[in-house]
């Protein structure tokens, strides 16, 4: 057990947000397999204060473990009490406010990682939605806007100093979106730079890779996105990367009785049209860990039903497929 944030959390080995897929669904599939902590798809401040039905559908819990709401915006007032609203929703353990996100349209607003560029309005929305809440206040953000401007020890100190309960740092610049690697010699300044809690984002795509960021950095956990994505078991397999033990063999029945789990789960919050419709993702995620799976992927792709992504799971089995290792 670690202790963050007041929480007593099984393991270090968190899962990102992740718009468009941390839904209540994936998160409760992931709470299985060990995600010792959970966070909500990132919601829109304004959205969720202006009544708009689906940022407030974002908001539902799912799963055993502890979640938290992340929210965007660039306005203190709204942040704040779009902060208390998510809290009326649900009873989240805590409240992230994303100051990360690359995409234009989100920077285009002066949101996400354009708040890295304005430390000043960073702090007044930080310290807004800490006073308007009890519950713990985190940050997610990168290394920087660019690669001539990383100022992510600088940005930490602030949010620390403006009431924030920890930092999260995603080892990126802002234009470097997702590609390139994620530079883990930031993370370790930012964890030398402030006394709260820090977490390491950024190619935690396997057990030994979070290893390796947890002993480079000296974070005190890991937030995995990609790394779950049609493997929830990783978390337990980080559990047992960190006991020093051989990670468990994961077959061929497994991962369909995982997918299909996962699709029904979906099926149940949000209707099977609309559901397997955001579940085609998901089940392609599933399928790249089979060798041979190709033709089934593109039957995936046009799944209609949950009639169909069973079929596709039976096929697995009469095919034979192998997992890759």
């Amino acid at each position: 057990m670690i202790s963050f944030c007041g929480l007593e959390l099984r393991s270090p080995f968190l899962l990102a947000p992740m718009a468009g897929i941390t839904d209540p669904a994936f998160r409760s599939i992931c709470a299985d397999y060990g995600a010792a902590l959970t966070y909500t798809e990132m919601v829109s401040a304004k959205g969720l204060i202006y009544q708009d039905k689906k940022s407030a559908e974002l908001l539902r819990l799912g799963g055993s473990a502890p979640c938290f709401a992340q929210l965007f915006g660039s306005e203190p007032e709204i942040m704040a009490a779009a902060a208390e609203k998510a809290l009326a929703i649900s009873p989240f353990d805590g409240i992230d406010i994303n100051m990360g996100c690359p995409v234009p349209k989100i920077v285009g607003n002066g949101e996400g990682s354009a708040l890295m560029k304005d430390l000043r309005l960073a702090s007044q929305i930080i310290a807004a939605v800490k006073s308007a809440v009890r519950v713990p206040v985190t940050v997610k953000f990168r290394s920087g806007f660019d690669a001539e401007h990383i100022n992510a020890p600088e940005f930490a100190r602030m949010a620390e100093a403006s009431g924030a309960d920890a930092v999260c740092v995603h080892g990126r610049t802002r234009t470097q979106m997702y590609s390139g690697t994620s530079d883990r010699a930031v993370v370790a300044s930012v964890r030398q730079a402030v006394k709260i809690p820090v977490l390491a984002s950024g190619d935690a795509l396997s057990p030994q890779a979070c290893m390796e960021i947890l002993r480079d950095t000296g974070a005190d956990a890991v937030m995995l996105a990609r790394g779950a994505l049609g493997r929830p078991w990783i978390f337990e397999d980080c559990e047992a990367a960190l006991r020093g033990e051989e990670t468990r063999l994961h077959t061929e029945d497994e991962l369909t009785e995982t997918l299909l789990r996962h699709a029904e789960l979906i099926c149940r919050q949000k209707g099977e049209g609309r559901a397997i419709r955001e579940m085609r993702k998901h089940g392609m995620w599933y399928l790249a860990g089979l060798r041979g799976a190709k033709p089934l992927k593109l039957r995936m792709a046009q799944a209609e039903t949950l009639a169909d992504i069973a079929d596709i799971c039976d096929e697995v089995k009469r095919s034979r497929l192998r997992m890759k290792r």
